[in-house]
């Protein structure tokens, strides 16, 4: 290169594979022929991007990271200043024998540049900030509940070691909080310690409270009203039921068939052959877990309101467990939700069979 002229990679890509940490980055440059460099730096996008714009100015910057704790934020952040971003599931990154023994953050960035560039790999779905921090209200509802049952099962585990005989009648009603709260232990410490559970039960109750109203107030906006109302009229689903769907899905449109939205949801066998031989190991693992558990719990209760949906499900319990066959009821349940929400149509039980 002639003295004082300057560099151009205009027409070249860069391909770019970090490992994201909360306090440093591993970073591997490769350009179209070979790795350029790899190295650690701390997790500031400006620091990032300054190097390459001063290393390979003019060039196309594609950069990518694996989906987990640290969000979208970055993909954000890339996007805005003009640089591709591709979000991965870590599950689908090649990986060869040798990297996944000898593990490490260098390993895996270099892992991740060399697949970007040889074009193996397809990135999620990443949704606007709105709709992220939108589904951070209601997972956080689903967390809370957990918390519940857990608290829940401690108190009731307290009981059974102490030998505190349980009444029959409906438990966690208002009457049996109270009986709770009029239990006495033998000592003040023994008394403390259940004190202690029911006060969180009492607070984890309250904190669910707010949350379904702060649900209810959102389904209410112009953003959800209309398809909650689309989706509250295929049986099973509640308003609740609509808001986690909505939020998990983002977009339906993304999901060209119900094959794939079946795939995301986790609603598809687990498929492997051998030569000409092909065999179901049952129902895959990889899943969006809030929604299929939630369209399962849905289905029980729409097979008792959807005549269709009635018929099929005793059709498929005559030759299968009836565990089994609600997971086929679920498939059908969620080609509902998707016919109502892609034709803009609400569904009508008597007249529709999907």
């Amino acid at each position: 290169m002639d003295k004082g002229s300057k560099l151009d990679f205009s027409g070249q890509h860069i391909y770019v594979g970090m490992d994201v940490h909360k306090k440093s980055w591993s970073v591997s440059i490769h350009t179209e022929q070979f790795e350029h460099k790899t190295f650690t730096q701390p997790p500031e996008v400006d620091k990032l991007t300054c190097y390459l714009a001063r290393t390979f100015p003019g060039a196309t910057y594609h950069t990518v990271y694996e989906a987990g704790f640290s969000g979208f934020w970055l993909h954000d952040q890339l996007k805005e200043k003009g640089i591709d971003c591709m979000v991965v599931n870590p599950a689908d990154v090649p990986t060869k024998n040798k990297e996944r023994a000898g593990k490490t953050d260098r390993v895996d960035c270099r892992k991740l540049a060399r697949s970007l560039r040889n074009g193996d790999m397809k990135g999620i779905y990443v949704p606007p900030r709105v709709k992220v921090e939108d589904r951070t209200l209601v997972r956080t509802r689903q967390s809370m509940v957990r918390k519940q049952t857990r608290c829940k099962n401690q108190i009731t585990s307290i009981l059974f070691f102490y030998g505190i005989t349980i009444p029959e009648e409906s438990r966690w009603s208002r009457r049996f909080i109270h009986w709770l709260e009029s239990i006495h232990m033998e000592r003040a410490s023994g008394d403390f310690a259940l004190k202690a559970h029911l006060e969180e039960l009492t607070h984890l109750r309250q904190i669910i409270a707010n949350l379904n109203r702060a649900i209810l107030s959102l389904s209410r906006t112009e953003e959800y009203r209309s398809d909650v109302l689309l989706l509250k009229s295929v049986p099973g689903i509640s308003t609740l039921t609509a808001m986690i769907l909505l939020t998990e899905l983002a977009d339906i449109s993304r999901f060209s068939s119900l094959d794939k939205l079946a795939s995301y949801a986790g609603l598809v066998p687990d498929i492997k052959s051998s030569g000409e031989t092909e065999y179901s190991t049952g129902i895959t693992f990889r899943r969006n877990a809030a929604m299929r558990s939630l369209l399962i719990e849905s289905s029980w209760v729409a097979v008792r309101k959807d005549p269709a949906l009635m018929m099929a499900f005793d059709k498929l319990s005559r030759r299968m467990k009836k565990t089994q066959a609600i997971v086929h009821i679920a498939r059908k349940l969620l080609n509902r939700i998707r016919f109502v929400l892609k034709n803009r149509q609400k569904y009508v039980p008597a007249v529709m069979s999907l």
